[in-house]
């Protein structure tokens, strides 16, 4: 074959420290703009971006070249920069870790209406519980002692 054809997409979830609701609502259009501004200057691409204040979903489309763990650091370093220098203050950061998913192209609609949607599961289920399902429903495994 005398080229390469690929589509790798990518749930990615990861909050701030201690979950802590420093990302106003207001700030949801630019917050998301700019994440999504992070993963283009990646040279990925960004297919769908949500949350809530104290976290935030990504479906992306990465090449095969991408190191995931490379870009997820970029992303939150770079977001954290503008969050720290626009919005919220000096001490914002995100946490450590992240959970993130491989999706089927077949279900890259059903992702991108999740992640659209938060506001409404977040009406009935905490961040936490989300997570944990989230982790169950990808065979994720994880010990409770250090989720959170």
């Amino acid at each position: 074959m005398p080229s390469t054809h690929t589509i790798l997409l990518y749930h990615l979830i990861f909050a701030a420290k201690e979950r802590y609701p420093f990302i106003s609502d207001s700030w949801a259009p630019d917050r998301h703009a700019f994440l999504g501004g992070c993963v283009c200057s990646l040279d990925g691409v960004p297919l769908e971006i949500g949350g809530s204040r104290d976290h935030a979903h990504l479906l992306l489309s990465l090449k095969p070249t991408h190191r995931l763990s490379d870009v997820v650091m970029e992303v939150k370093r770079g977001s954290s920069r503008w969050l720290h220098d626009e919005r919220i203050s000096p001490t914002f950061t995100w946490q450590e870790g992240y959970g993130c998913a491989t999706v089927s192209p077949s279900q890259r609609e059903r992702v991108r209406r999740y992640i659209l949607n938060q506001a409404e599961h977040h009406r009935r289920r905490t961040f936490q519980e989300e997570y944990v399902d989230f982790l169950k429903k990808n065979g994720v495994e994880y010990d409770e002692r250090y989720i959170w």
